[in-house]
């Protein structure tokens, strides 16, 4: 058994990565390609930060579970669509057996009970701030495995925000109705009885609850992040999720069928104990999902090496130009402004990073957002005034800490010496040289 440890350990750590998947059939690579994201999407699980986000999670729902449910009740009883709400609790909470339905009657208790109409002013922004503040760490906590760094401006984030809340509960109830009414029409019920029609109807069946959270999750993965997520990544990510809601929902759902010394064990609190896991695994399915659309959207995150890749000060240095020349290029050409997102699609590289250099190229005053960070960049001054040593002063002094600035550090008189010469190399190379001088 050590020996069989030892030999999956090197397989996923040294052979997997070296792997030359160019010569495999578009199989092989596909398998090579799944094998790889299994392994780094277990390691992102091992190292603990997944699992520190899910949990923070947990407690922030279980303060805004029912302020959320009582906005999408109120929205929802416009639409006289507000009885949905409660088989909608039944289904998440299905794993649960017994408890789901008594945890999904003190919530609808508590719903019931909250009457946003009486509340006030106060009340009522309060409620709304609560809801808010959930999505928002959903986002925070989205950007973090997306490597994004900057949160939708406030403006953004109220009217993205609303509209989900507004709109949402209507859209996803209306498509549950939809479905409940085709899977009950007429057509659907005489198909049903003719095989092998009837067959594929009631797999159809079975399935559309599954092609519903896979929709939503694909939804969310594709929304919440602050940054532009393929659909196609976000529907892998959605289908990984999906299969380990069904598949954990059921291992769950056995466990506390066979089990019974949980309520020995914690008496009155089982109840919560018990909502409260449930609600850790189920954030631990999306965390997971949403990494594993990430790795596939950017595939050079992939290696043997744990952690977030850092930028060398070289590969700064380059990006830090390349960003520059895109930006100067399209304001040469009369193209559209380059934004964060178009930055990212031609790079090829995560959206953190990109941002970084756009913040260090922005705080040098070599460019200035058009009219929103998110509508793109143009050069802060025209590109013959840019000098090409500005570029790349910014990249090298990214981050610098003033009580470790170079010029305190000293060094011996050879040390001085030699980084003068290699100050004054650069220089004498680049004298004169603006960015002009290298964008087309």
């Amino acid at each position: 058994m050590r020996r069989l440890i030892e030999r999956l350990r090197h397989f996923y750590e040294e052979t997997l990565w070296r792997l030359d998947g160019s010569s495999l059939s578009w199989s092989g690579r596909l398998a090579l390609r799944a094998a790889r994201i299994t392994w780094v999407v277990a390691r992102d699980v091992a190292d603990g930060q997944l699992t520190l986000r899910a949990m923070s999670l947990v407690y922030t729902t279980l303060l805004s579970l029912v302020p959320l449910l009582a906005v999408s009740f109120s929205v929802l009883k416009a639409f006289g669509a507000h009885n949905q709400i409660e088989p909608f609790l039944r289904h998440f909470l299905l794993p649960l057996g017994p408890k789901g339905d008594e945890i999904t009657n003190r919530i609808i208790q508590f719903v019931d009970n909250t009457q946003v109409g009486v509340l006030g002013a106060f009340g009522l922004a309060f409620l709304l701030y609560t809801v808010v503040a959930l999505i928002q760490k959903i986002e925070r906590t989205f950007n973090d495995t997306w490597h994004v760094r900057n949160d939708r401006p406030l403006a953004r984030r109220f009217s993205d925000y609303l509209s989900v809340l507004l709109v949402g509960p209507v859209l996803v109830f209306s498509a549950m109705g939809i479905t409940a009414s085709l899977t009950s029409s007429t057509v659907v019920q005489y198909l049903a009885g003719i095989e092998p029609f009837g067959t594929l109807v009631e797999i159809i069946s079975r399935l559309i609850p599954y092609v519903l959270v896979g929709a939503a999750f694909s939804f969310i993965y594709v929304f919440v992040p602050n940054t532009r997520v393929r659909v196609g990544a976000a529907a892998v990510g959605a289908l990984v999720a999906a299969v380990l809601w069904v598949t954990l929902g059921w291992a769950f759902a056995s466990f506390i069928a066979t089990s019974g010394r949980y309520t020995a064990i914690y008496s009155a609190f089982a109840t919560l104990i018990l909502f409260m896991i449930w609600l850790y695994l189920s954030w631990m399915i999306l965390l997971v999902g949403g990494t594993v659309a990430f790795y596939v959207q950017h595939p050079e995150f992939m290696g043997r090496e744990r952690g977030k890749p850092t930028l060398s000060a070289r590969a700064r240095e380059r990006l830090t130009l390349m960003v520059m020349e895109r930006i100067a290029s399209a304001f040469r050409n009369d193209r559209p402004a380059p934004g964060r997102d178009s930055l990212v699609s031609d790079l090829g590289v995560p959206p953190g990073v990109v941002s970084d250099v756009v913040g260090t190229l922005s705080r040098a005053g070599l460019i200035k957002a058009t009219a929103s960070p998110e509508a793109g960049w143009m050069p802060a001054r025209p590109l013959e005034h840019i000098a090409t040593l500005d570029v790349i002063e910014a990249a090298r002094t990214a981050g610098r800490d003033s009580r470790l600035d170079p010029d305190r550090l000293g060094g011996s008189p050879a040390v001085q010496a030699l980084a003068e010469k290699l100050h004054e190399a650069r220089d004498g190379a680049l004298k004169g040289h603006t960015v002009a001088d290298w964008t087309e």
